[in-house]
């Protein structure tokens, strides 16, 4: 099979060595991270790549996402030519860890975890590294802020800044999900630095990559969803995080 798969820049470390094994051809679309900050426009980017394939690549089989239901940033997601699928996973973190039963036991045990991966510590992007405290990427937050005060106003955009900057105090813990692919172990070094920094008990949680590696090899069962051209992707509100339903017709002008 082609397929076309859009993933998350997070996962673009285990995602190229696992593209080696595959035995399908896969075209990747990576994006970033920092799209994550507002659902919509995560939601409106994953689309626009999706609507861009469908016309420039007829000969896909199919699209996989490399995407879980990332806080309803993928929620009415379609395509209207070809099968799009995806992990039935609450974001990235289900993903390497594995399975939403492992995500759903480290949520229980420790609700409060901020999740660390390779990428996402050597790759970065500017409101992530403003969160963390990297001054160098201060350009990026302040083109964030022009264009909030810009879409709701200096108040609006005010106190948004000001409740992003507040995340840190809802974790106690920082995990590091280890792929065990990294040829050293600067990331982890980092990831454990960044914890510290901001009090969270530091720890290392060895990931599991075998939902990856299904959704690349073309291995669909349950743990995957399968939405069919006239379907649209949206929360199921159950174990299984997400489904497919009709694609509601467009209101008459």
């Amino acid at each position: 099979m082609r397929l076309q798969f859009i993933v998350c820049d997070m996962l673009m470390l285990p995602v190229e060595h696992l593209q080696r094994s595959s035995p399908h051809e896969l075209v990747l679309t990576d994006l970033s991270a920092s799209l994550h900050v507002e659902p919509v426009p995560l939601r409106d980017r994953i689309q626009q790549e999706i609507d861009r394939i469908e016309g420039e690549d007829p000969a896909a089989d199919a699209i996989i996402l490399g995407y879980g239901l990332c806080g309803g940033a993928t929620a009415g997601l379609f395509s209207r030519t070809k099968p799009l699928v995806v992990p039935k996973a609450h974001d990235c973190a289900t993903i390497f860890l594995g399975s939403r039963e492992r995500y759903l036991q480290e949520h229980e045990t420790t609700p409060g975890t901020y999740w660390f991966t390779e990428d996402n510590v050597k790759r970065g992007n500017a409101l992530k590294g403003w969160l963390l405290g990297d001054a160098s990427r201060s350009d990026g937050i302040n083109a964030q802020y022009e264009e909030y005060v810009e879409k709701y106003g200096q108040e609006n955009a005010d106190y948004l800044m000001e409740a992003l900057g507040e995340w840190q105090s809802h974790y106690e813990r920082g995990a590091f999900l280890e792929t065990g692919l990294a040829t050293d172990g600067a990331a982890r070094e980092k990831a454990r630095q960044e914890s510290e920094l901001r009090g969270w008990r530091f720890e290392s949680i060895l990931s599991d990559l075998t939902l990856i590696e299904r959704l690349m090899n073309g291995e669909w069962d349950k743990d995957f969803l399968v939405v069919h051209p006239g379907e649209r992707l949206v929360m199921s509100y159950d174990d299984d995080v997400v489904k497919a339903a009709p694609v509601e017709p467009a209101s008459p002008q």
